[in-house]
């Protein structure tokens, strides 16, 4: 077996990782680079393989740095099997639209402003090629992608249907495993089950976004998000909040019922200000069946709609989005991209941003390069389509809420993963900035693993 890391190597965005087993070649992820435009464009242009070559791509969920390039495969031609969680499926549909519809308004506006013109990557026909190339299938279930590789999900805790990927092919009279996490999450978060680690791994293809640092407790988030809501209704602001529209919105909408139904916060209107976010959260719904099933949970919302109650509006056309602008007094404005990097948060960022009465709240992890860094560092001034903006607004950073596991919860999912792998030693990191790589690996290495750290277009032999 043979893997070559093409993506999210000493960095987070653009996970894709090529397996070459028995003549085949099977891709784990094909997703987006994220950070400056003109460099991540041309990485987001290169195919991890010639199309011809790929025997079928297994896909660990459904957030555009891992799914964001499978339309430009269908662009160049690919037609076989792309293979998810039933879930993932379900989500990629409309954020693999929403992300073409993205890349073309973004063509138009450099066109009409004269700048420099970015072809998009592919456009809404690729993004409905793919989705009608999706093959779905249930956790656990074992399945052929090619002639002798299977391959089986495990939950993964992340977002809706996220799952690890194990890979399994038989070498001689010996059945051989490389398991991919995928992105793994946190343990008691509502909505999504907790992670599962996966059994039996030759070899971890292993996610560190976190890899130096610990989160806050769930409950420390919780509590912390009703002290900014408290503080920033009480300056008559609004609460600016950049959020996935898959997993985070969804997360921060249920706690703000709770939150809200508890009388921890005032009762004021929360928006929720992505289109994208409005059709997953209906995916949300439609997938109940994949939620926490613990007993707190359950009794928390008790049968009902998780995501329907008064003080909860939503604003799917361009026009309601518009009119927040117009309307006064204190509110909560949810709303994509989680980085800052397009969608209408920008447009909230570009008239909010130098208003001290506001908050910006930063829920997430912010790659390098990206709007959303800059916020979280400060910077005194930002730049939104074109133009600098005094950075004013409060800003109020709360880690507890990222989907990600933070270290402790890597070394303990590892742990898991170890105990049911006698010959596992040999661990991969991938999906991380080379800071929090590092330190996760000094992590590791006294427990005997072999960590290495692969950098992008690295071949590695698996033996």
């Amino acid at each position: 077996m043979q893997l070559t890391v093409q993506g999210a190597a000493r960095e987070v965005t653009g996970s894709c990782h090529v397996v070459q087993v028995h003549g085949k070649t099977i891709l784990l992820d094909c997703g987006m680079f994220q950070g400056r435009r003109s460099e991540v464009q041309r990485k987001n242009l290169t195919l991890p393989v010639p199309i011809e070559q790929i025997d079928a791509v297994v896909l660990s969920h459904a957030h555009i740095d891992h799914s964001g390039r499978l339309p430009l495969l269908a662009r160049n031609g690919y037609k076989k099997a792309i293979h998810a969680t039933a879930a993932t499926a379900d989500l990629c549909e409309p954020m693999l639209m929403d992300s073409a519809h993205i890349q073309e308004k973004d063509a138009e506006f450099l066109a009409k402003h004269k700048r420099e013109f970015m072809e998009p990557l592919y456009g809404i026909r690729d993004a409905q090629r793919t989705a009608e190339l999706m093959v779905a299938h249930e956790y656990g279930e074992r399945f052929e992608v090619a002639p002798g590789i299977f391959v089986r999900f495990s939950e993964a805790g992340h977002i809706l249907g996220s799952a690890s990927i194990t890979v399994e092919f038989t070498e001689g009279t010996q059945t051989r495993r490389l398991v991919f996490s995928g992105d793994i999450g946190r343990s008691g978060l509502p909505i999504i089950r907790d992670p599962q680690p996966p059994e039996g791994a030759d070899w971890v293809l292993m996610e560190s976004t976190y890899g130096n640092r610990d989160h806050g407790t769930v409950e420390d988030a919780r509590t912390k998000l009703a002290q900014v809501v408290r503080e920033t209704a009480a300056r008559g602001g609004r609460l600016l909040v950049p959020a996935f529209a898959v997993g985070r919105t969804q997360e921060l909408v249920y706690d703000l019922h709770q939150l809200a139904e508890a009388g921890e916060i005032p009762r004021l209107p929360i928006y929720i200000d992505s289109p994208l976010a409005t059709k997953a959260t209906a995916v949300f719904e439609r997938n109940a069946d994949v939620f926490d099933q613990s007993e707190r949970f359950v009794r928390s919302h008790n049968g009902t709609s998780l995501f329907q109650f008064p003080l909860l509006r939503y604003t799917p056309e361009a026009e309601d989005s518009k009119k927040l602008s117009q309307s006064t007094g204190p509110m909560v404005i949810i709303s994509a991209s989680g980085m800052c990097e397009s969608g209408r948060i920008v447009h909230h960022l570009h008239q909010g941003a130098s208003n001290p009465r506001n908050t910006i709240l930063i829920v997430g992890f912010q790659a390098e390069h990206t709007l959303g860094r800059r916020i979280v560092e400060r910077r005194e001034v930002i730049k939104t389509f074109g133009e600098e903006v005094p950075l004013k607004a409060q800003v109020a950073v709360l880690n507890g809420y990222s989907a990600h596991a933070d270290r402790t919860e890597l070394a303990a999912w590892l742990k898991g993963v170890r105990a049911t792998s006698p010959r596992l030693k040999d661990v991969f990191l991938v999906h991380g900035e080379p800071e929090a790589q590092e330190a996760f690996a000094e992590q590791l290495r006294p427990s005997g693993y072999r960590v290495q750290m692969p950098v992008l277009g690295e071949k590695i032999g698996l033996g």
